[in-house]
């Protein structure tokens, strides 16, 4: 698409002050206060990070909206109106809980939200309580200034995306669609974030497309009997050979036009001209010239199945009539039919399997109007910035929200320092965000926004 021009009316318009900047670091710091763990099961109680973001959105002029499924599980929705009532409305959301975090393991308090040297610590200052800080101080900049973007846009802050969406997105997308009402596109996690690809070259790669899930409960049925004696229709044993058959799988090699597009970038910024369409493309090869970015492609270059629950049996001596295991599966966009066929053969015929949990495969366009606009609003503020497109190895609430017919890219910008491992917190330990990255973001998320 054009160049945007240097002095488009986004820029001369821009409301982020010093006021939204400090804000999206308190809010972040807040947010990661408000303990809101999510066990799996059901165990996670989100309403009091809900009423957090509620209240300041409300004070910001919006009418917030509080849905629960159940009790505890709370999602928050508000419409921003836009300037102009023919477009199409814009979909921004970020979900509330976080997964587990032992305290033991870390330096400081996981849930203390601690500012120290120019950081915000605790858990979710990755995994997304920062981008929902950073929406929630564009919004209120918006307001302060009178300032309103071209489009609607939906901010919804989620409930339950750390374990089945079923409480959260899945839930407003079901059973709340009207509130997503013009809704075709949407922006939330996972994007945007610096990558150093060696000295020199910054990348950020914007998320275009997500595997899908395939997590499956495999069961083996057997013979129960004494553990002194023969079995040869044991399930524990038949279940292991079928879960170690799995786990030696490798997939084969299934390039999507994301995936394509992402390597054909990257390698050109290399200096290489490879063409991942050719006949006898050599993946391998290839990655290996990527540097660091490599990581962008490698678990996106296949479907993947790893076992990583096995529960049998209830005796030492006893043998177990029956035996189950899960396993997490991703399957990328237009390859379930393969991953089903392939998961019937590895498992045999003494061991059944069925999907525990099932969300489909996503990809969005790379070449289009919204994509540019997120790559200059990106490039705008870091202008030796590289931006290249990319597809999530998991998944996000893009999944669910697309049953509505939302096409969804990963984009929470945010400018960090070589050295800083950003991929490496995701789930981690000392999960953490720099303060100057946030700053980045609000802008950067403000002039996308207003532009798209």
């Amino acid at each position: 698409m054009p160049a945007l021009t240097q002095e488009s009316p986004a820029d001369r318009e821009s409301p982020v002050d010093r006021i939204a900047l400090d804000e999206a670091v308190d809010f972040t710091s807040g947010l990661i206060r408000i303990d809101t763990t999510n066990r799996g099961g059901g165990d996670c109680r989100e309403r009091p990070a809900a009423e957090y973001v509620a209240e300041r959105l409300a004070a910001a002029g919006a009418e917030p909206v509080l849905l629960e499924r159940t009790p505890g599980r709370t999602n928050v929705v508000a419409r921003i109106e836009g300037t102009d009532p023919g477009a199409e409305a814009l979909l921004v959301h970020g979900h509330l809980d976080v997964v587990p975090a032992e305290a033991a393991d870390w330096s400081v308090d996981p849930f203390s939200g601690e500012i120290r040297d120019g950081v915000v610590w605790g858990r979710g200052a990755v995994d997304m309580k920062n981008m929902d800080a950073m929406v929630l101080a564009v919004v209120r900049a918006w307001a302060r200034a009178g300032v309103r973007p071209r489009r609607d846009i939906v901010i919804a802050y989620t409930a339950d995306e750390e374990d089945s969406a079923v409480d959260g997105s899945g839930f407003l997308a079901d059973r709340h669609a009207h509130l997503f009402e013009g809704c075709t596109e949407g922006l939330s996690e996972s994007g945007a974030f610096t990558v150093h690809n060696g000295p020199g070259q910054a990348l950020y790669p914007i998320a275009a497309g997500e595997r899908g899930t395939a997590w499956l409960k495999l069961t083996a049925h057997g013979t129960t009997g004494h553990g002194s004696k023969p079995n040869r229709a044991n399930a524990v044993s038949r279940l292991a050979a079928a879960v170690a058959r799995i786990g030696e799988y490798r997939w084969p090699v299934r390039l999507t036009g994301t995936v394509a597009a992402c390597i054909t970038r990257l390698a050109a910024l290399q200096g290489l001209s490879v063409d991942p369409g050719a006949r006898g493309f050599d993946l391998d090869a290839v990655l290996g010239k990527l540097g660091p970015a490599g990581i962008l492609v490698e678990a996106t270059v296949r479907n993947s199945a790893n076992p990583t629950m096995f529960r049998a049996g209830y005796k030492l001596n006893v043998i177990p009539g029956t035996a189950t295991a899960y396993v997490d599966g991703r399957t990328l966009p237009g390859t379930e039919a393969e991953f089903i066929a392939t998961l019937d053969e590895l498992t045999g015929p003494d061991v059944t399997w069925e999907f525990h949990h099932r969300e489909v495969a996503l990809e969005a366009p790379v070449d289009g109007r919204t994509f540019g606009i997120l790559r200059e609003s990106v490039e705008r503020f870091d202008p030796e910035g590289h931006v290249v497109p990319f597809c999530m190895a998991g998944g996000t609430d893009a999944k669910q929200f697309s049953r509505l017919g939302i096409t969804g890219y990963g984009f929470s910008p945010l400018k960090l320092p070589p050295g800083f491992d950003y991929w490496s917190l995701f789930h981690g330990v000392d999960e953490r965000v720099p303060v100057d990255a946030l700053h980045f973001g609000v802008r950067v998320l403000d002039h996308a926004l207003r532009t798209l």
